[in-house]
């Protein structure tokens, strides 16, 4: 048979799916597969989104298609009609989806789970990766356990606490329930910080391991520091406080309000969201320059004094790390993945939650004091080297091997150095915070 024939050979990857035409069993395939891994990467939100999601998402098929691996991308489908159907090699596959109530560029996919079966059979794809998995990712997982095929799904946002902060408290247990049921359907579980992985492994979800992110130390440098970009947002040549992000209700960004009065300083807000309007009127003294990307926001970055997040439900928080290549010292809230990445005293401070006197008190202190600000900044920087998105993705791809090879975390784990104890942050100086919130 000539390489490339399309035939059905064997049988079908699920009773349901008889195989077609073009579609080989997963054993036995000769061709369309082009060699390395054929793997289907199911986004909860992708392009034109930017989120932390979506750049994840975005660096790994850099890597993927380095290693010449066959990618497929499921999505939700968009409104933009200049949106790209083919990202660093991979197809996206868009499914139909409806805008969300109040974030309109947030798109949630709709259909059931036989839609997205069909997609993976006609695929047939080596591993499923689900991305930040809820609605589109729980279909995804249940397809892919019923065709037989691996799955590993990547924990990135904590969807049920958002649930209180947007007025609808009663729906997370129900919200927990379904990460529950995700995580536990799917062949191994990885979460990005050691919060994270305890928060799943309290929950019951027993495979789950640790996959970091990555940091481009080369676009987010201290070199990239611009005066004219400074002059720009400080005519008044103010010292500069400065946060990244969604300008969402979770991110609570009103909390930033404390910081307004601080004496020779600017507060800067870059990114965009629903509340943006809501912000401008609750922090009229500071400036929004609205979304950056690339370049630009490596700039701005790189120019601040000292960056501030004051969200409480961070799985990670890919900003404070690119800040911290940029060499600025952080002051973020003491639970979730600012407690893996800020180290107190060292390479800036973490706050009770909710505590937002420590929050001005922290800021106060980096502030008025030049040469622990620049020491603070120097270990940062030395802090995140060697974090990149090669060596990243290169072990989330061990992770697929493991999983469609059959084998356990465990031997994950031992080959790569262990995984933290379910109880212990790998930043021993920091210790878990709780506590209400004051004003």
């Amino acid at each position: 048979m000539k390489q490339g024939t399309l035939q059905r050979v064997g049988t079908a990857v699920h009773p349901s799916f008889p195989c077609p035409q073009r579609l080989l069993p997963r054993v036995v395939r000769i061709s369309p597969h082009r060699g390395g891994v054929r793997i289907a990467i199911v986004a909860e939100s992708f392009l034109p989104l930017m989120n932390g999601v979506t750049h994840s998402i975005l660096r790994v098929l850099e890597h993927l298609q380095e290693r010449g691996d066959e990618v497929m991308v499921i999505a939700p489908s968009t409104q933009d009609a200049q949106t790209t159907e083919v990202v660093s090699g991979a197809v996206v596959h868009r499914v139909p989806s409806v805008p969300l109530a109040g974030y309109a560029n947030v798109r949630v996919a709709m259909g059931g789970v036989s839609r997205v079966k069909r997609i993976l059979a006609d695929f047939a794809p080596d591993v499923v990766h689900l991305a930040s998995p809820f609605v589109l990712g729980w279909r995804a997982v249940q397809a892919a356990d019923q065709l037989g095929i691996p799955s590993v799904a990547i924990y990135q946002t904590e969807v049920p606490s958002y649930m209180g902060r947007y007025g609808i408290p009663f729906m997370e247990n129900w919200a927990w329930a379904r990460v529950e049921n995700i995580h536990l359907l799917a062949s191994r579980t990885l979460a990005p910080s050691s919060f994270a992985l305890n928060q799943l492994r309290g929950r019951g979800i027993r495979r789950v391991g640790m996959w970091r992110r990555g940091v481009d130390t080369e676009r987010f440098a201290p070199e990239k520091y611009d005066a004219g970009w400074r002059a720009s947002v400080t005519p008044g040549g103010q010292r500069i406080i400065g946060y990244v992000g969604r300008l969402a209700v979770e991110k609570q960004v009103q909390d930033l309000a404390v910081l307004a009065d601080i004496p020779n300083t600017q507060l800067v807000i870059v990114g965009d969201g629903p509340q943006r309007s809501v912000l401008e009127a609750a922090l009229p003294d500071a400036v929004f320059t609205g979304f950056l990307g690339g370049e630009d926001l490596a700039r701005a970055v790189a120019s601040f004094d000292l960056f501030v997040h004051p969200g409480e439900f961070e799985t990670f928080c890919q900003t404070i790390q690119e800040a911290m290549a940029c060499g600025v010292p952080v002051v973020a809230t003491g639970r979730g993945g600012p407690l893996d990445l800020v180290q107190n005293s060292r390479t800036g401070w973490l706050y009770e939650p909710g505590n937002l006197d420590a929050l001005r008190g922290h800021v106060l202190d980096l502030m008025g004091d030049d040469a622990k600000r620049r020491a603070f900044a120097v270990t940062a920087q030395a802090a995140v080297q060697g974090r990149t998105w090669t060596a990243l993705s290169a072990e989330l791809v061990g992770h697929y091997e493991d999983v469609i090879a059959g084998r356990p975390l465990v031997e994950h784990v031992q080959r790569n150095g262990g995984l933290p104890h379910p109880t212990q942050h790998r930043n021993t100086g920091n210790t878990l915070l709780h506590g209400k919130r004051r004003s």
